[in-house]
């Protein structure tokens, strides 16, 4: 019996156990490693800063649902691939051999980008359940003593949509607080325009959100660079410095450790190299999907400011199910590879504003596109709830071939 193993137990590891167990029925054996226990609903923890969820509302243990659908889940972390013997090495000590091999592993977020980043320098985080609940507590302080506030991303950010969907909450939460006048907010983003969003924008997305930015008072410069972030500004290439009480800024994404630690795995930042059925360059039994995989940036030059490519949600589960179906084919199955090109993977997106939301929708990433739009969601922000109820359902339930 084949042994399949998934290293990354969120959208794409979950997506991709799921899917290989719905191809292959009881024909292999499928081993899910995750140094979390738990799959964690991401784009809602926009809401765990403000108190609208709290983590545990969005989480849930992933080991039951694996072993629910006769797969086994092992809560390690992975230390060290060795492609040549077809090995996995894990942090508690274990040695996993495999025929074919999932990496999903997710990002992690590059705090020493600039000097002062992040939870452990000035700025606060919204990118794990631990920084989000934190930000949270920081927030009640906050409306105690307010003061102005920079939300944005810094050079090489590449989640511009959670910048945006959490600026947007924190003005309309500043409002609900009654301090909204005693903040003044600004936005700051490397993209060289409003609602580039790293995937070129949308039909009238700029001028939507600069109609938005003038109707909420929110000032912003865009193809702008941070440069430093104190505990009272932030820095601009420019030279100009921006008084900042508050900061709360995207980071860069950086491949995993372990990728680092594998030579021949990954690259220079660490994301897993592969090809557009998401098979590894070399190794032809290695697949990646998700925010792990290295994805091609058409964008390099636009501006002056560098920036990546968004890597969400729906996208992940997109490359994972490419995945399962290929290792199909590969082991027994019929018909040709399935190539999906990045940038042809559809745009899907709610980005949500405190009660208001805008529906992102374009038939590919990338241009060119036959279908691009987006639209301010006269339903308040149900979209994004009915979402977040859909996706955990399915999950909760091992349901991965829908949507």
């Amino acid at each position: 019996m084949k042994e399949l193993v998934v290293v990354g137990g969120n959208f794409a590891g979950m997506t991709a156990a799921f899917e290989l167990k719905r191809h292959f029925k009881k024909d292999v054996h499928v081993t899910v490693i995750s140094k979390l226990r738990e799959f964690v609903y991401i784009p809602s923890l926009i809401w765990v800063p403000f108190g609208r969820r709290k983590a545990e509302d969005i989480s849930f243990d992933v080991e039951p649902v694996i072993k629910k659908h006769g797969m086994d889940f092992i809560h390690d972390e992975v230390i060290k691939v060795l492609p040549e013997q077809n090995k996995v090495l894990t942090k508690g000590g274990k040695e996993l051999a495999y025929d074919e091999l999932i990496l999903a592993t997710g990002a992690d977020l590059k705090w020493e980008a600039l000097p002062g980043l992040g939870p452990k320098g000035h700025s606060r985080s919204i990118f794990t359940p631990a920084h989000a609940t934190a930000t949270y507590e920081a927030w009640k302080e906050f409306v105690k003593n307010p003061g102005p506030a920079v939300i944005g991303a810094v050079p090489g950010a590449s989640c511009m949509g959670a910048g945006y969907e959490y600026l947007m909450n924190f003005e309309q939460y500043c409002r609900k607080a009654k301090i909204r006048d005693k903040v003044k907010v600004t936005w700051i983003t490397p993209e060289p325009y409003l609602g580039h969003f790293g995937i070129g924008g949308m039909p009238g997305g700029e001028k939507l959100l600069k109609t938005f930015f003038k109707k909420l008072d929110i000032d912003f410069r865009a193809d702008a660079a941070i440069t430093e972030v104190k505990e009272n500004s932030v820095v601009l290439s420019s030279g100009e410095e921006i008084p900042a009480k508050w900061k709360m800024l995207v980071p860069p994404f950086l491949g995993q450790k372990y990728v680092f630690d594998s030579p021949g795995l990954g690259d220079e930042k660490g994301f897993i190299t592969v090809d557009e059925a998401y098979r590894h360059t070399t190794y032809k039994n290695i697949w990646g999907a998700g925010l792990s995989v290295a994805v091609p940036n058409p964008f390099k030059g636009e501006g002056h400011v560098p920036f990546g490519v968004p890597k969400t949600g729906y996208p992940s589960d997109e490359m994972a199910k490419v995945v399962a179906k290929n290792i199909k084919k590969t082991n027994g199955g019929d018909g040709e590879m399935h190539f999906l090109p990045y940038g042809n993977i559809a745009g899907l997106c709610i980005l949500d504003g405190c009660n208001k939301e805008m529906i992102i929708f374009s038939n590919h990433l990338y241009e060119p596109r036959k279908v691009a739009f987006i639209l301010p969601d006269p339903t308040g922000d149900l979209g994004k709830w009915m979402l977040e109820k859909y996706f955990l359902f399915k999950a909760k339930h091992g349901i991965s071939w829908a949507l």
